[in-house]
């Protein structure tokens, strides 16, 4: 098989630009600057579980030896954290802390599910535009006859351009989604174990009376 057979640049333009184009056209053009940037971060770590566990462990370090009406904030660049220590500090409040870390978490969450969305709509658009492809093709065939190489170039680009709009909705956009969405949720479940491993070591420290309202939260939420 002749691999070089299957390259054709009118096809790919056909169904990668009509597919791209109607895709910034249903999910918009913010959707679609969302979806760019998580795709960036699919190869580096979004989120460092285990630096942010040792700044977190000197924050708790001096809670401990402080106090945390003493206590200062520590800021090492990490928007969730940096702002949930600063309540929990500030206020001398658990639920504080849990409240600032599930704002960041829908926030996250919500563009999370804005780029999957983005990448599924895309994903359903390109075997749409590999059949476009197809009739466009279809439509060259001369209406006076059909010449031996006219049918032959037709066909050819009639086969080629739906297995371009197949290969690119399975092959590459449907796994992009899904790599976007394990990842999104591997990030949640470190970020989860690592607040509940936070207010578990600061209730210690909390003054009394909030240690009565930390005895009402539910186990599950620290």
């Amino acid at each position: 098989m002749n691999l070089m057979n299957l390259i054709d640049g009118p096809s790919a333009l056909i169904v990668l630009g009509g597919t791209l184009l109607a895709t910034v056209l249903r999910a918009g053009a913010g959707d679609c600057a969302v979806t760019l940037v998580k795709l960036a971060q699919l190869g580096s770590d979004r989120f460092d579980a285990e630096g942010a566990r040792a700044e977190l462990g000197r924050q708790i370090q001096q809670i401990h030896k402080d106090g945390l009406y003493r206590a200062h904030p520590r800021q090492f660049g990490d928007a969730e954290f940096d702002e949930a220590t600063e309540a929990l500090i500030h206020q001398r409040s658990v639920p504080a802390l849990l409240a600032a870390h599930e704002a960041h978490k829908a926030r996250r969450l919500g563009e999370d599910e804005r780029a999957v969305r983005t990448l599924a709509q895309a994903a359903e658009l390109a075997p749409v535009f590999g059949l476009a492809g197809t009739l466009i093709s279809l439509s060259q065939l001369p209406s006076e006859g059909i010449a031996r190489g006219a049918f032959s170039g037709a066909i050819s680009m009639a086969v080629i351009t739906t297995l371009y709009g197949l290969l690119f909705a399975n092959l590459l956009l449907a796994p992009l989604a899904r790599m976007v969405e394990r990842k999104a949720l591997a990030e949640e479940a470190e970020r989860q174990d690592m607040i509940d491993w936070l207010a578990r070591q600061i209730a210690q420290d909390m003054p009394p009376t909030r240690r009565r309202t930390l005895a009402a939260v539910p186990a599950e939420a620290i």
